[in-house]
């Protein structure tokens, strides 16, 4: 009769906290980065965006409109998303340039939304000046929480983003300001995701060890992190208003996750 095959070990019968020696260990996480669109905050319902946007023009128009309005305008692109579906040859190099310099950022942005005749005068310029204040974003849900729990655990926190504008005032405005500790921006710094010096230049900023540092965000440029040789955690993004995961970073950063 052949042998009988070995039963698999049980690893909990080792006693609580036995870990099998070829699984990973976790890094100590003692700072976060995070994104900012589309991790921390969402730009403002297109409708509504060309609707207020209009009304600063002083043009009232109806849902309808603006709503036909909006569609054409998220396929010219807009800043905050989605990228355009195509990009003018006049505006190729303030395009490539967006997020280094405010000037290109603007120009890029405006030039895209001009190539819709929308009938109503100044509504580029108007469309853009919603997303310089934070009345056109949306902190999601459990933004405020996280960060302050995050302060409250004595874990420093940074912005990282690849943005042509200053959005210190939103953080302001929102009463989130004095929870984060540097920012990243890459058109203050001269480098933009997933270049690592962008990382590595928040870390500095912090005064931490990048090894035991973790990246939050949404796209696989945030995932540039790791290049930097930081953790990254990478996040759907969820809709305005919404609670966007986010308490997944208390678990990793903290070890208590969110209750």
């Amino acid at each position: 009769m052949p042998d009988q095959p070995e039963r698999p070990r049980d690893d909990t019968s080792a006693g609580p906290g036995y870990e099998p020696a070829d699984r990973p260990r976790r890094r100590p996480v003692e700072a976060v980065l995070f994104d900012f669109h589309g991790t921390l905050a969402q730009v403002e319902d297109p409708v509504r965006w060309v609707v207020q946007g209009a009304e600063a023009c002083g043009v009232t128009l109806d849902r309808g409109r603006a709503t036909v309005l909006a569609d054409r305008l998220l396929t010219a692109g807009r800043a905050g998303g989605p990228l355009p579906t195509r990009v003018p040859a006049q505006l190729a190099e303030v395009w490539a340039d967006r997020d280094l310099y405010p000037q290109a950022h603007r120009a890029a942005y405006t030039g895209l939304a001009a190539t819709v005749d929308s009938g109503v005068d100044g509504l580029a310029d108007a469309l853009y000046q919603r997303l310089l204040g934070p009345d056109g974003w949306l902190p999601y849900a459990d933004t405020a929480a996280t960060l302050r729990a995050l302060h409250s655990a004595g874990v420093p926190v940074a912005v990282v983003s690849n943005i042509g504008f200053d959005i210190r005032p939103h953080f302001a405005a929102w009463g989130l300001a004095d929870l984060i500790g540097a920012w990243a921006l890459s058109y203050e710094v001269g480098r933009c995701k997933p270049d690592p010096a962008i990382f590595l230049r928040a870390c500095g900023m912090l005064r931490v060890d990048p090894e035991r540092t973790l990246m939050v965000g949404d796209t696989p440029a945030d995932a540039g992190a790791v290049r930097a040789g930081c953790a990254a955690l990478v996040l759907p993004a969820a809709d305005p208003g919404r609670a966007n995961g986010l308490a997944a970073v208390l678990d990793l950063a903290t070890g208590e996750p969110d209750r």
